[in-house]
């Protein structure tokens, strides 16, 4: 039985969480057991966001990434793969950390939804307000 080297990472975004597995292979893409241009569904901009790691590290083409994601909408569930897509690709090749550490890919975006307040319609929002 041959052993194929993979390298893992794990990527958030808001409460959006991947579990993204790189495989040396010919750059095929499966989310959730689904085809990018199926997952994102004509939005060729997240498409192409979740490619920017590889852009950056110049790997393009050059692993399978097998990508399981729970948790938020769309876009966050995009931003966590790219994510972890970024933290295997530099476990896979350390040379390529500082490149995608300037690119800002391996930073956890830590902005997420505020919470509602008391005595407000939203976080920040107030009730109407009327003077007569």
């Amino acid at each position: 039985m041959t052993s194929v080297i993979q390298y893992y990472g794990t990527g958030r975004r808001k409460s959006a969480a991947a579990r993204v597995r790189l495989i040396p292979g010919t750059g095929q893409v499966s989310i959730n057991d689904r085809t990018i241009d199926d997952y994102v569904g004509g939005r060729p901009g997240l498409a192409k966001e979740i490619f920017a790691p590889f852009h950056a590290a110049d790997a393009m083409g050059r692993f399978d990434v097998i990508a399981t994601v729970c948790g938020g909408g769309i876009s966050g569930q995009v931003e966590a793969i790219r994510h972890g897509i970024a933290r295997a690709l530099s476990e896979a090749a350390p040379q390529n950390r500082p490149v995608l550490r300037t690119d800002g890919l391996l930073t956890r975006d830590p902005r997420v939804k505020e919470r509602k307040k008391y005595g407000r319609k939203r976080a920040r929002k107030r009730f109407q307000f009327s003077k007569r």
